[in-house]
């Protein structure tokens, strides 16, 4: 598997998304959701994540802006993974027992 960018912080695999090197479980894109949806700084994301350093979370959102196209279209794939999961899933129970009640 070749390498086609990396740093101190960040992993980019050919065919792979870019992750943090230190907790590859953890993607560039993760993070910058937490900045797209909730407009987090750098200091918010560590607080909110105690296992990010303020260097990955700063690398990983310089990586977003440099290759901002790529992980919008990983973000948006999820997105649509999410949204086609939820369409096909049936109700929670909850939501049956309201509608058998009348109450949605």
């Amino acid at each position: 598997m070749s390498v086609d960018m990396a740093s101190a912080h960040i992993e980019k695999t050919e065919g792979a998304p870019a992750r943090l090197r230190r907790t590859s479980r953890v993607r560039v894109a993760q993070i910058a959701m937490d900045y797209l949806a909730y407009g987090w700084s750098v200091d918010e994301m560590c607080r909110q994540h105690p296992y990010l350093t303020p260097a990955e979370a700063h690398a990983a959102m310089a990586y977003y802006f440099d290759h901002q196209e790529e992980i919008d279209r990983e973000i948006a794939a999820e997105l649509k993974q999410v949204e086609t999961a939820v369409a096909h899933s049936p109700p929670p129970p909850f939501v049956v027992r309201m509608r058998a009640k009348g109450l949605m």
